[in-house]
């Protein structure tokens, strides 16, 4: 699955060319503050970095994403469990994420669309933010574990 996110991080990287500093750290900190359990600090990072991000096909993608995260972590910073906070990728915007798979074999869609979330965040923070280069480098192994749980599904078994 490491060449499986290293394609996709390529892929990738024409739709997100570059972010100013201020907006690649703040979508880097929004991924952070979720993976440690910081719910309060994600939605509140979330929510900023959504207010910076440009318009734009790709970018649309990339603010749903951070919307998912933030559904996720009001939720989580509320004590609820909610399987699907009703936040979704839209058909278009299915093309950016990491994981697609017919609905049908999807087990829980809620978890699915999360999962994507997660993994286009740490992409384009990976990939527009050199200064958060190294910290999300080291959250590396958790992403190919997310990719890892849906490898038979993607029919790469």
């Amino acid at each position: 699955m490491e060449r499986f996110l290293d394609a996709y991080i390529e892929r990738m990287r024409p739709y997100f060319p570059g972010f100013p500093g201020e907006t690649a750290h703040e979508i880097a900190s929004a991924f952070l503050a979720f993976k440690f359990g910081l719910y309060a600090n994600a939605v509140r990072e979330c929510t900023h970095a959504i207010g910076l991000i440009p318009g734009g096909d790709s970018s649309g993608a990339l603010k749903k994403a951070l919307e998912i995260i933030r559904a996720n972590a009001q939720d989580r910073d509320n004590s609820l469990v909610t399987a699907d906070p009703g936040v979704a990728f839209s058909e278009s915007e299915l093309r950016y994420v990491a994981i697609t798979i017919p609905p049908e074999k999807a087990e829980d869609p809620g978890t699915l669309n999360l999962d994507n979330a997660l993994i286009l965040v740490y992409v384009v923070a990976l990939i527009t933010s050199p200064d958060d280069e190294e910290t999300m480098g080291e959250h590396r192994r958790l992403i190919v574990r997310m990719l890892t749980d849906y490898k038979k599904a993607l029919g790469l078994e």
